[in-house]
């Protein structure tokens, strides 16, 4: 049995053991996806991909104490987590602004709100979200299942999920808006679609 035969959960108990090719094999198995996930939002190559070089050490250096049940849902969060972070702690650009559409970058820093905040805000304002809008936004956003493999399973059109993740979105962003989460920094669609 090769490795690349294992699944997720076994691949993560040979990396806690310390098996460096199971590792190499999760990380070629995600890591081009993840580039792709963080490229599409900062557009810049080396940036990206310091993000994921990082993510990964990160996880190698916590292997044997990681409780990790979803490494696929893991490593996304983590990408999410870091381009949060790329976003608040670089000095903004005129480009950043306007991808950004920055409204007041002039406030306060200690008003600003954590990544765990705002990713807190965001399930809250999923949790409220109608059945079945819900379903087809967790499947998209927190199990990374594109628009056709959400289709066939709900056995829905492609065009009726975008509806509903269109309209989940639109739904959380007003929620985080009238919550004042989202004051100082208004986020593009692009990026708040990968934040979300």
């Amino acid at each position: 049995m090769t490795l690349k035969s294992y699944s997720d959960n076994e691949l993560l108990e040979q990396i806690a053991l310390g098996n460096s090719n199971a590792f190499k094999a999760l990380h070629d198995m995600y890591s081009s996806k993840m580039f792709l996930y963080a490229f599409n939002v900062i557009k810049n190559k080396e940036v990206c991909e310091d993000i994921i070089q990082n993510i990964f050490i990160d996880f190698w250096s916590k292997r044997k104490n990681a409780n990790v049940k979803n490494i696929k849902s893991y490593l996304f969060r983590a990408v999410k987590y870091q381009i949060f972070n790329y976003f608040r702690d670089q000095k903004i650009s005129s480009e950043d602004i306007t991808r950004l559409n920055i409204i007041d970058i002039s406030i306060n820093a200690s008003k600003k709100m954590e990544y765990h905040e705002l990713e807190a805000a965001i399930h809250a304002s999923v949790t409220k979200l109608p059945k079945r809008c819900k379903e087809i936004f967790e499947l998209s956003r927190y199990e990374y299942k594109s628009n056709k493999e959400i289709s066939e399973e709900l056995q829905i059109s492609i065009q009726a999920v975008k509806n509903q993740i269109s309209k989940a979105l639109a739904i959380i962003k007003k929620d985080l808006q009238k919550n004042e989460y989202l004051l100082y920094l208004m986020y593009s669609s692009t990026v708040i679609d990968y934040l979300i």
